[in-house]
């Protein structure tokens, strides 16, 4: 697969599009730790159908596209912030293996499991993690860790959830992480670096389910390689602009565009269900 083959796949307006849409992306994900899911997958899915993707898998290849270009925001974004000095790698190293097994579960869960009735549980529990930070509810003692077993547990269901919802992991990984009474800042940086392993299982998942299937060229499984190639070029550019902002911000101030975040991407899914 030559790169000139890829930039003649795509006419100019497609590529200003996922070029906009990754910056967008890379933005956010420096500033806050999110790999931006639900940012790229309604607007991937606009542009698949425009394109006339096949219909029953246009969802498919828009998350696989999607949890793809994850792995390299996280990168970048992971990147900026440890420069910085604002990853917990200890906690990153031991969420890690709940994290590849749950990432891969979810993805190939996606084909079977009800998108639509998903979805709406995760939203309502993403509305409640946005409301009990808007409020300020955070334990009054520092809590310990979970013993090792319990970070698995937690890590596989955080990664198989956002696996599914191809999310880098941040909606629930920081609100994990702020319950220990770490300070905003590192919890953002260590979500960017554990959003790494979450997109690499989904990626992985997606690749392998959506291959032999009859998809576009340029198709690696549910991955769009054209697609793949523009969103990552801006948002590896896009973060550690965004990681910069977020050093400059206090924490307090951090959290309430996180929790309004949470809020905005909550009342989105809740309405695309409605």
């Amino acid at each position: 697969m030559s790169t000139l083959g890829i930039l003649a796949a795509q006419p100019a307006l497609w590529w200003l599009g996922y070029l906009a849409i990754g910056g967008l992306v890379g933005m956010f994900a420096g500033m806050l730790g999110v790999g931006g899911g639900l940012l790229i997958i309604p607007s991937l899915t606009f542009a698949f159908e425009a394109q006339g993707f096949p219909r029953e898998h246009v969802l498919h290849v828009a998350i696989g596209t999607a949890m793809a270009s994850i792995m390299f925001t996280s990168l970048a974004s992971t990147r900026a912030h440890a420069l910085r000095q604002s990853v917990r790698w200890d906690i990153a190293r031991m969420m890690t293996p709940g994290i590849l097994i749950g990432g891969l579960a979810g993805a190939t869960l996606a084909r079977f499991i009800p998108t639509r009735i998903l979805a709406l549980y995760f939203a309502i529990f993403v509305l409640y993690l946005a409301l009990t930070m808007v409020l300020g509810r955070r334990p009054t003692r520092p809590r310990e860790p979970p013993e090792s077993a319990g970070i698995f547990a937690a890590s596989f269901a955080i990664s198989g959830l956002c696996s599914l919802l191809a999310m880098g992991g941040a909606v629930m990984t920081v609100p994990f992480m702020l319950r220990w009474r770490i300070p905003m800042i590192h919890a953002i940086g260590t979500a960017a670096a554990v959003g790494f392993p979450i997109a690499l299982g989904g990626t992985v998942g997606y690749i392998m389910n959506g291959w032999g299937l009859a998809l576009p060229r340029w198709s690696i499984g549910f991955v769009y390689v054209p697609a793949l190639v523009a969103l990552t070029v801006a948002s590896v550019l896009a973060a550690p602009l965004g990681a910069h902002i977020a050093h400059r911000v206090p924490d307090k101030v951090l959290q309430r565009i996180f929790s309004g975040l949470l809020l905005v991407l909550a009342g989105h899914m809740l309405l695309s269900l409605w």
